[in-house]
């Protein structure tokens, strides 16, 4: 999958001559209401396709390349951003709070905890969501997004650090299955996680959900650990027995074996296949002084040619059937007028 870079997609001259073309129609416009119709991207249409083949049945990971971030104001790069998102695919919730863009940077002490939420743990220490690790500086474990694909662009880097951590599960599965099918099989067994309050809507705190699964032949994985331990906070959730215990630690430890590392440049965009990719980041260390402070814009997608997913996702997933919208965070309910 290193070896091959196939799934490193320049942009064709002829794509940046039409954002450029689009930014500028699309001026004034507020970028939570461009679409394709308002930022058009006339011959595009073969690259995007591409970038869509190469994430659901190639590597299950992109980088697009190309784009001159320094060219564009915030906005204008919120607007292409965006404008790429309803060209690849439909963009979902992120949040409760209904948000369909999300800058990941250092967002300062507590700020991440009272956005996403945070708890203490047995030993009285804080215990914070995966939401709130994210607007940290710290590392992220392996996980993945609730979302087909996960898209980043990068507008700054980090004078230090935040190097992209990548690993496949298909692979991390085979490995598992061919060292311990004992444990293997744990895997492909339901495993208690929480919603950890990011989400308003889904009618449990806790669910159930196998951390491997596959529907017509095509293999997903869902994989946060920070949902796991929290479920085992709750009152009234099943404890994970020590084999269970054992086989997700081995799945973290295969992860780290197998992954390989990259590093953005602004202007990169990084998009990955939750259902068959891991992602995680190192620590990183900014410079304010120097502009290296690292920013990324963060896109969730639904894809238009996605896989179906096991009937025991739609717990996770809305609809889990192939090429649906699917996925993203609910939302509360909007009280209806008497």
């Amino acid at each position: 999958m290193v070896e091959n870079h196939r799934w490193v997609k320049q942009f064709p001259a002829a794509v940046l001559e039409q954002i450029d073309a689009a930014v500028a129609q699309s001026a004034g416009i507020d970028w939570k209401h461009i679409n394709r119709q308002n930022f058009p991207l006339p011959g595009s249409e073969a690259y995007f396709d591409d970038v869509r083949e190469e994430l659901e049945n190639g590597s299950g990971m992109v980088k697009m390349r190309g784009l001159d971030v320094s060219r564009y104001d915030q906005e204008q790069l919120r607007r292409i951003w965006y404008a790429m998102g309803a060209h690849l695919g439909t963009q979902m919730f992120q949040n409760n709070r209904g948000e369909v863009m999300r800058e990941i940077k250092d967002e300062g002490m507590g700020v991440g905890a009272k956005l996403y939420g945070a708890t203490v743990d047995a030993s009285g220490r804080q215990f914070l969501s995966s939401g709130a690790r994210t607007l940290s500086p710290g590392q992220l474990r392996f996980h993945t997004d609730r979302c087909d694909v996960v898209g980043l662009l990068c507008v700054r880097q980090a004078s230090e650090g935040g190097v992209s951590k990548l690993a496949s599960s298909a692979t991390v599965y085979n490995e598992i299955l061919r060292r311990r099918p004992d444990l293997h099989a744990l895997l492909c067994q339901p495993i208690a996680r929480s919603r950890f309050g990011e989400e308003a809507g889904g009618e449990h705190v806790a669910y159930d959900l196998p951390i491997f699964g596959v529907r017509d032949g095509k293999f997903t994985s869902h994989f946060s650990l920070t949902y796991i331990e929290n479920a085992q906070m709750l009152p009234g959730v099943r404890k994970l027995t020590a084999a269970e215990h054992e086989a997700i630690q081995m799945l973290m430890a295969v992860a780290e074996e197998q992954c390989f590392e990259m590093r953005f440049a602004p202007g990169d965009i990084q998009l990955l296949n939750n259902h068959v990719v891991y992602h995680g980041r190192t620590a990183f260390k900014d410079d304010v002084s120097t502009g290296q402070d690292r920013m990324l814009m963060r896109l969730w997608l639904s894809m238009p040619n996605s896989r179906a997913l096991p009937e025991d996702h739609a717990v996770l997933w809305g609809d889990v059937s192939a090429g649906k919208p699917h996925g993203g965070i609910a939302q509360p309910a909007v009280p209806v007028a008497a």
